[in-house]
């Protein structure tokens, strides 16, 4: 594997600060918690204490993208300047931006957040597959070239996704692959056809693309062939515990990304309460998983 693969870079981050990911989130509600005006000026505020709370302490910190479009052009300037600071000082940015088109709108997507130059840039991005996972390609080769990531919804932490994600694909939708598994009597789900094309993408030992699978419930799919990285939303707030993360996840764990927001961000504004929440979660989340 390339020492500048997303893979390598990602195991060289949780070998030295631990799997846990952390939300940056300046949702309204804890904007008025933290004191602090609805305003993008507030929103810069609050992803200043995250920074200097977070940053050194966690491998990775995830802002959530729609809290700072919400305030239009201000809003994208304090994403633009939180990304680069957080990457500047070597933690980890994963864009929540769970974006996803065809053809060349897909391609100008992937350059705004995976681009080199781009004042978006960062680590790795969420995408959405249900356009057509083949259909992420500009994406996949963007995030390849420079050693960046990619996070594929498969089976989300939000209970609306199940009818969609857990739906079962005819004949005529699947590949080769997936057809052996049907007939084999396991059948196929959406969620499951978006692993197997994860785990063939990934065939060249980059570890490029990663998979979004909540932590909030039995997921229900074959992970035994996927060894690329998971974020794993829902823990604290949504309900999942560390013990769940092991149970659901125990064959997944290497490159398993915990995600946890507002049950860490709860006990802002003070810095040094925000970044002993964070640290203790990240320990239990290793000794849990050891």
């Amino acid at each position: 594997m390339s020492q500048h693969s997303w893979g390598s870079r990602l195991r060289s981050a949780i070998a030295d600060r631990g799997r846990l990911c952390v939300g940056i989130d300046p949702h309204p509600s804890l904007l008025r918690a933290w004191g602090l005006p609805e305003t993008a000026g507030g929103v810069e505020t609050f992803a200043e204490i995250c920074v200097e709370a977070f940053v050194g302490d966690v491998a990775l910190v995830k802002p959530q993208v729609a809290f700072f479009e919400a305030h239009g052009s201000a809003g994208y300037a304090v994403l633009e300047r939180t990304i680069s600071v957080v990457r500047a000082a070597g933690t980890l940015v994963i864009a929540d931006a769970k974006r996803g088109d065809i053809g060349s709108t897909m391609a100008a997507y992937s350059q705004a957040w995976l681009g080199e130059e781009a004042p978006l840039a960062s680590d790795a991005v969420t995408v959405s597959p249900y356009l057509g996972f083949g259909a992420l390609e500009p994406a996949v080769e963007l995030a390849t070239e420079h050693g960046r990531g990619l996070f594929v919804l498969a089976r989300t932490s939000n209970p609306e996704g199940g009818q969609l994600q857990g739906a079962r694909l005819l004949g005529d939708q699947l590949d080769a692959a997936d057809l052996s598994a049907v007939s084999a009597g396991k059948g196929v789900s959406v969620a499951q056809s978006i692993v197997d094309a994860a785990v063939a993408q990934n065939r060249d030992g980059r570890d490029t693309v990663g998979l979004v699978v909540g932590a909030t419930r039995g997921h229900g799919l074959d992970l035994s062939e996927f060894s690329g990285p998971i974020l794993a939303p829902g823990l604290g707030a949504q309900g999942a515990t560390v013990a769940d993360l092991a149970e659901i996840f125990r064959d997944s764990r290497e490159l398993l990304l915990p995600n946890t927001s507002r049950d860490v961000l709860r006990h802002g504004p003070s810095v040094s309460a925000l970044r002993e929440a964070a640290e203790r979660v990240r320990d239990d989340v290793e000794n849990g998983l050891a």
